[in-house]
C-alpha cells in the first residue's frame, strides 16, 4: 500500500482530485425521495390513529401474545434441530429403508404449505378423535382426548417444529458432511463404533456450520407464528386479531404487531451475530486445537539444522 505522496517531475506533489458519481447521487436523491413520500403518506394519514397505536403498545393482551409466541418459536426451533439431526444421520446411514424414511419425510413438509400442516394438526380430532398408547395385544395403556390434547398452542407449537425439521435435516448433513474425512478414518483407527464417532467425534465439529443457521431459522420461526392465528394459538398475531375485530382499528394493531416483531427480530439477530462470532471456523479451531488426527497421531520430530 502506498503512502509517499505522490509528485511531479519538479518534486511538488501532485493534488489528486476525488471523483463525483453524480449518477450514483442522483439515483439515492430520488431513492430517499420515494422512501421519504411513502412513509409520509402513512404517517400523515388522517385515517390513521397513532395515539391508538401507543396506546395498545402495551396492552396486556398484546404482551400476553409476545411471550407466547417467543414460546412457541423456542420449544419449535428445538423440536425441529433435535429431530433434524435424527434425520440427517438416516439420510447419511448405510441402511437404505433409513434413509428412505428420512428423505421421504424431508421432501412431503418441504413440499406442504406450514398453514396446511397447523390445520391439519389442529383438526387432527376428525381422524383420531382419541389418542391411545398402550402396550401391544393388551389392554395397559393410556387414553386423551385429541381435542383437549391438541390445542391451539400444541398445534402451533408441533406443526412448526415438524415443517422446521425438513428444513434442519438438510443443514445437518450438510454441516456433518462438512467434517474433514480424516476425522472419520481416526476415528475408525481407534476402534469407535459408528454411532460413537457420530456422536462425540462428526457432530460437536460440525456445530460451527450447523449453530449459525439455526439462529436464521428462529429469526424466521418468529414471523412464522403469525399464521397460529388460523388455530387460535394465542399469539402476537392471534391476540392483535381479536382486538381489531372488536373495535375495527385494523391498521392500528397491525401496526403494533409489526413493532413488536420487528423488535424481536433485531433482538434475535443481534444474538445471532453473537453466535457466529462465538461458532467461527477461525474460533473453534483455536478452542478446540488440532483434530482428532492431529491429537492422536504423533508428530514426527523436525530434523536437527532446520
Amino acid at each position: 500500500m502506498r503512502t509517499e505522496p505522490i509528485t511531479d517531475p519538479s518534486g511538488k506533489p501532485v493534488l489528486i482530485a476525488r471523483t463525483w458519481h453524480w449518477g450514483r447521487w442522483l439515483a439515492g436523491l430520488v431513492a430517499l425521495l420515494v422512501c421519504g413520500w411513502l412513509v409520509a403518506l402513512v404517517v400523515a394519514n388522517p385515517r390513521l390513529d397513532w395515539g391508538a397505536v401507543l396506546d395498545y403498545l402495551f396492552d396486556p393482551l398484546i404482551l400476553s401474545g409476545i411471550l407466547v409466541t417467543i414460546e412457541i418459536s423456542i420449544l419449535a426451533t428445538v423440536l425441529g434441530l433435535v429431530l433434524g439431526v435424527f434425520l440427517a444421520v438416516m439420510r447419511l446411514s448405510l441402511n437404505p429403508v433409513l434413509q428412505w424414511l428420512a428423505t421421504l419425510y424431508i421432501w412431503f413438509f418441504r413440499g406442504t404449505p406450514v398453514l396446511v400442516q397447523l390445520i391439519f394438526w389442529y383438526n387432527l380430532a376428525f381422524l383420531f378423535p382419541e389418542l391411545i398408547l398402550k402396550i401391544p395385544f393388551t389392554m395397559i395403556g393410556l387414553k386423551w382426548d385429541t381435542n383437549q390434547v391438541m390445542t391451539g398452542f400444541t398445534s402451533a407449537m408441533l406443526g412448526l417444529g415438524l415443517n422446521l425439521a425438513a428444513y434442519f435435516a438438510e443443514t445437518v448433513r450438510a454441516g456433518i458432511q462438512a467434517v474433514d474425512r480424516g476425522q472419520t478414518e481416526a476415528a475408525y483407527a481407534l476402534g469407535m463404533t459408528p454411532g460413537k464417532r457420530m456422536r462425540v467425534i462428526v457432530l460437536p465439529q460440525a456445530l460451527r456450520i450447523i449453530i449459525p443457521p439455526t439462529g436464521n431459522e428462529f429469526i424466521s420461526m418468529l414471523k412464522t407464528t403469525s399464521l397460529v392465528y388460523v388455530v387460535a394459538g394465542h399469539d402476537l398475531m392471534t391476540n392483535a386479531s381479536q382486538i381489531y375485530k372488536s373495535n375495527n382499528l385494523i391498521m392500528e394493531l397491525l401496526i403494533v404487531a409489526s413493532l413488536w416483531y420487528m423488535l424481536m427480530t433485531a433482538i434475535a439477530t443481534f444474538l445471532q451475530s453473537r453466535l457466529e462470532r462465538r461458532f467461527g471456523s477461525d474460533a473453534v479451531r483455536l478452542v478446540r486445537g488440532g483434530g482428532l488426527a492431529a491429537r492422536v497421531l504423533p508428530r514426527q520430530p523436525k530434523p536437527e539444522g532446520t
